[in-house]
């Protein structure tokens, strides 16, 4: 079945060069060029990794801080109690509790983005694993939002820190600012996402790590990237 394309969304696609390489300062240039929309669109870098997501030895997480934030609103809830909990609403969390916003999660409650938790509320929010884990918002060490130091994190997230997970077609996808960004601020975002994937390859990685890597707007085709400059290592 044939996919309708917008008369923008066609014109747009006539601008760029399907099988070119850009360099990444050129896509984003060009990205940027393109006929606009009426909201300010999420920029995304989005990478094929040559990596079997089936084996738990080359799965690929972490965090990545953006050097000129994400442009979002960012709205954090916090399992904590204590001195953790003031800390918490002290660096601006949204929801603030322990066994009140479990009980509100298990009820539906999903209005936030990121959701932290100190290690000891951690043996009850485990539970939350079929409620949380399909949108991507159960806490974990390796991204960060499972700490006492609740404030340190909420102000990082809230900055423009981003997450990145291996999906299970190899992939992952990461926003990088949004496009009213100047290219000096996306240009400087995304080579520290690139840098941070680049990065974080496993040990039992095999071969080529990143295949290719692609960059687009929430409304626009994507432009494949130059990767060579990222892997000189």
């Amino acid at each position: 079945m044939a996919i309708h394309r917008s008369k923008r969304y066609r014109a747009a696609a006539e601008k760029i060069k399907a099988a070119h390489p850009y360099p990444f300062a050129e896509a984003l240039a060009t990205l940027k060029a393109l006929p606009g929309t009426k909201f300010d669109q999420t920029v995304t870098i989005s990478f094929r990794l040559g990596v079997d997501p089936r084996q738990s030895d080359q799965m690929v997480r972490g965090t990545c801080p953006l050097p000129n934030g994400s442009g979002k609103t960012v709205r954090v809830l916090v399992f904590a109690e204590g001195a953790s909990a003031d800390a918490a609403r002290e660096a601006g969390a949204e929801h603030v509790g322990y066994r009140d916003l479990i009980e509100k999660c298990v009820g539906g409650f999903q209005d936030f983005d990121v959701a932290i938790a100190t290690p000891a509320c951690m043996t009850e929010v485990r539970k939350l694993g079929k409620v949380l884990g399909p949108r991507g918002l159960m806490p974990n060490p390796k991204t960060g939002t499972v700490t006492d130091d609740t404030g340190k994190a909420i102000r990082e997230v809230k900055a423009g820190r981003v997450e990145f997970k291996l999906d299970k077609n190899g992939n992952i996808a990461v926003p990088v600012g949004k496009l009213s960004f100047s290219e000096t601020a996306l240009l400087e975002n995304g080579t520290a996402v690139i840098d941070a994937i680049v990065k974080s390859r496993p040990p039992a990685a095999k071969g080529r790590f990143v295949e290719n890597i692609s960059l687009a707007s929430t409304m626009s085709p994507s432009l494949r990237v130059d990767a060579s400059p990222f892997l000189k290592f």
